[in-house]
């Protein structure tokens, strides 16, 4: 079909819609394209240039036979390592608007998991890669880091997901770390999705804008005994951002809080983000979900030899508050601390930044040195 005919068809109104969102396509794509040099950012002092004592980088390499990648980011290199595991998918991208702090008291490791991020690798098939082999890798990784930066033990901080493998990690591998800080830790997660259904449907059930998704949920329930239904996972996510009890206190959406961020962090290159969204894609809520979602951490894991602290927003249904808490008090270790934070949600760290590295500077730091 001729070009005149098809403009013909559509009309001339129809026709500048399609060309305005044809520029508006190409104008999106030429920001995002923009916003991915892929570079990590230097640490630059007041007078613009790069700190000396810094590191920033962006790597890739293999161990274990996994490619794996990662980014390092410190203000001063003799800082504390601390090797940061994330949950459901690498969330560095966010410090570019949520700044941790941390850098400035850590050398913080970003690990990207195997399978996600930047360690996506197409030819791994994620669903093999089980709790145990994640554990293994990551002492592995640990031991990696120990020897680049000569230090003795490093410290570690995980964040949802990745809080059920930094338990079974420093069970495994105690004689390799300081101390373990977990943030919105993990502890019967079948129950906390339960608990999580209960609460969604509660709060949906009298609000009319609601309706259509609060009738889809009710059909199916969420118990202890049967797999979660699909269609609790399909609402999942939307139904606690849209309730203020998802990633962040203040995160209404997914597509606004996580995805658009992601493909405007300028450390990631188009095919880092690009890898990113595939290794979500092919894993789910977590590469290792139908494994832990059924095991209760009280019953598993409660004696250490390290100090162990956990971090939690009182708003967190993503990972409950209670149960956290519950979990918490049966922890036998050296030394232990909970920290409440009154403002947030699943993600204290970028939610309540400072007051994290308040506490950690005050009591964790100062104790475990």
């Amino acid at each position: 079909m001729k070009f005149r005919q098809i403009v013909s068809k559509i009309g001339r109104y129809g026709m500048h819609v399609l060309l305005i969102m044809a520029g508006i396509t190409i104008g999106v794509f030429l920001l995002i394209l923009l916003k991915s040099p892929g570079t990590p950012k230097p640490f630059r002092d007041s007078s613009g240039k790069t700190i000396a004592e810094s590191i920033s980088t962006k790597e890739v390499l293999s161990i274990g036979g996994k490619k794996i990648g990662f980014f390092i980011k410190g203000k001063h290199v003799d800082n504390p390592i601390l090797l940061y595991l994330h949950g459901g998918m690498p969330d560095y991208f966010l410090t570019e608007r949520y700044p941790t702090g941390l850098d400035e008291i850590f050398t913080v490791v970003w690990l990207d998991q195997p399978g996600a991020g930047l360690s996506f690798d197409p030819d791994t098939i994620q669903k093999q890669i089980g709790i145990d082999t994640m554990v293994e890798f990551i002492g592995e990784f640990a031991n990696y880091l120990r020897d680049r930066f000569q230090q003795d033990k490093i410290y570690v901080m995980a964040h949802s997901g990745g809080t059920y493998l930094g338990i079974k990690v420093i069970e495994r591998y105690p004689e390799l770390f300081e101390a373990y800080m977990g943030v919105a830790q993990i502890s019967y997660q079948k129950l906390s999705e339960k608990m999580a259904y209960d609460y969604i449907v509660e709060q949906y059930r009298t609000n009319p804008k609601r309706k259509t998704v609060y009738g889809k949920l009710i059909l199916e329930p969420v118990d202890l005994v049967g797999p979660i239904p699909p269609v609790y996972t399909k609402y999942r996510d939307y139904a606690m951002h849209d309730l203020g009890v998802g990633t962040m206190r203040n995160m209404k959406n997914v597509i606004s809080g996580i995805f658009l961020p992601s493909l405007l962090f300028s450390e990631y290159s188009i095919s880092d983000k690009m890898n990113l969204w595939r290794g979500k894609a092919s894993s789910g809520i977590s590469v290792i979900w139908d494994e832990l979602i059924n095991h209760d951490l009280k019953q598993e894991s409660i004696s250490f030899d390290i100090p162990v602290y956990f971090f939690h927003g009182i708003f967190d249904y993503t990972c409950s508050y209670d149960l956290a808490r519950e979990y918490f008090e049966k922890i036998d270790a050296p030394d232990k601390g909970f920290y409440s934070f009154e403002n947030s949600a699943h993600s204290p760290i970028f939610e309540e930044p400072a007051k994290c590295v308040e506490v950690i500077v005050t009591n964790i730091l100062s104790r475990t040195r």
